[in-house]
């Protein structure tokens, strides 16, 4: 009943919070639920204990009771990424495949690596000091972009179905190889003997994604035949709901990535569907239904961001290196998003505007703050929990809420259209 209880008390508080920024801030949803939830903490943590201190309390005792990344990366996560990829074409996905896959992929390897080079080398001249495991941790789990935020402020912008699909792609399929990394550096932080070979690293990356990937589709497959059957709206929200919820809990026996089979899943019986004749009534409530789903979850999973404020301590001692590290992740997305373009010029043009949009849409959210909560506790733990926290809150806030602005889609079309009539001129 405890958890039913919080959950309550965060349903409550994500429907006040998303009413005030509707009636007076006017940002889009999600970015202004953490934002009212951001200020009432910061009020709380400054004058809670004098001024509401009953409040105070039953706030910090609601979100010490709740294990976010468990909530998050157990729970939430699941449905989330189920109804992002049930709305992705797969047609599209295919144009972009190797955009998709080497920015999932490499970018995350080449992101890591320049962040944990960088607050190394950057963080001692404000008064901070990593060893460098603990910066290539939060390298690991500040480099993948979140597909909750991302496909939640994308929604807001106005670019191109192609650059959407780069981006939202790139989001929903980096978990698989950010978790690799993030479990192999961090058994090295805390001491255990990890194999480093390439063989071993590759097979641990194909059980964890390759194995989350095949479940997916099957499971995708198997209850797709099961709708096909049957065609009634009751029966197919309730098969959707067990891709999901029992789907992780088979992931979980086996121990490969139940993010990535609930992108699979998604994406499979999101396309397999329209090739039959499915009734409008049942389609109509499938795609509400997940939509709902993906509103609801959204606003309390940003509610948790703003809030997890109260659960740092001394956050304002962090804030200098706080913004060292977002000046770190930012140039470290720029030379993981420029060099595999670099590399992939020879497929796939991509123009300056185009760079720009994929490096400024590379939002880090709810999945960052996790990872880093899963930290075992040390001198290093709050730390890097800080300034995630710091890096996390300007990119939802000051990336998200730019980023329509930045994507203009008149001067990517252009700028496009420019290169290829250039690529053109050289062939002829």
């Amino acid at each position: 009943m405890e958890l039913y209880y919080s959950f309550s008390a965060l349903i409550v508080l994500a429907s006040i919070f998303a009413y005030l920024n509707y009636r007076f801030l006017k940002l889009p949803s999600t970015i202004g639920i953490m934002v009212i939830a951001i200020v009432v903490s910061i009020f709380l943590v400054s004058f809670g204990e004098t001024v509401l201190p009953r409040t105070f309390g039953h706030l910090n005792k609601l979100m010490g009771s709740i294990d976010f990344t468990e909530v998050l990366m157990g729970a939430m996560l699941n449905f989330l990424l189920f109804a992002g990829g049930i709305h992705i074409n797969i047609n599209d996905l295919k144009e972009q495949f190797w955009p998709v896959v080497i920015f999932s992929t490499a970018g995350v390897v080449i992101s890591t690596f320049v962040v944990a080079f960088g607050v190394y080398y950057l963080l001692p001249l404000v008064g901070l000091q990593l060893p460098f495991i603990y910066c290539l941790v939060f390298g690991a789990l500040i480099s993948p972009t979140d597909p909750v935020a991302v496909l939640s402020i994308l929604k807001q912008a106005n670019v191109s179905k192609a650059l959407e699909t780069k981006v939202a792609g790139e989001s929903l399929f980096n978990d698989g190889m950010a978790v690799v990394v993030f479990t192999v550096v961090m058994q090295l932080a805390i001491g255990n003997e990890v194999d480093l070979g390439v063989e071993s690293i590759i097979l641990l990356l194909m059980k964890e994604a390759g194995g989350g990937l095949l479940l997916g589709v099957i499971l995708g497959w198997v209850t797709s035949r099961l709708m096909r059957e049957v065609d009634d709206y009751i029966i197919s929200v309730l098969v959707t709901l067990s891709v999901v919820m029992g789907g992780y809990l088979i992931a979980r026996q086996m121990h490969i990535s139940g993010p990535l089979t609930m992108v699979a899943a998604g994406l499979f019986m999101g396309n397999f569907n329209v090739k039959f004749k499915m009734k409008s009534v049942t389609q109509d409530y499938l795609i509400k239904f997940w939509e709902l789903i993906d509103e609801i979850l959204n606003a309390v999973l940003f509610l948790f961001i703003g809030f997890e404020l109260l659960m740092i301590k001394d956050l304002r001692h962090f804030m200098i290196p706080g913004m060292v590290a977002i000046v770190v992740v930012l140039l470290a997305r720029f030379i993981s998003i420029w060099g595999p373009t670099k590399f992939m010029s020879f497929k796939t043009r991509f123009s300056p505007q185009t760079v720009k949009v994929l490096v400024w849409g590379g939002i880090r959210g709810g999945v960052s703050i996790a990872l880093a909560m899963s930290i075992p506790k040390s001198e290093y733990s709050n730390i890097i929990l800080s300034i995630t926290y710091c890096v996390v809150v300007f990119s939802i806030i000051v990336q998200g809420l730019t980023i329509a602005k930045v994507a203009n889609p008149n001067k990517i079309a252009k700028e496009e259209q420019e290169q290829e009539s250039v690529a053109l001129d050289k062939v002829n």
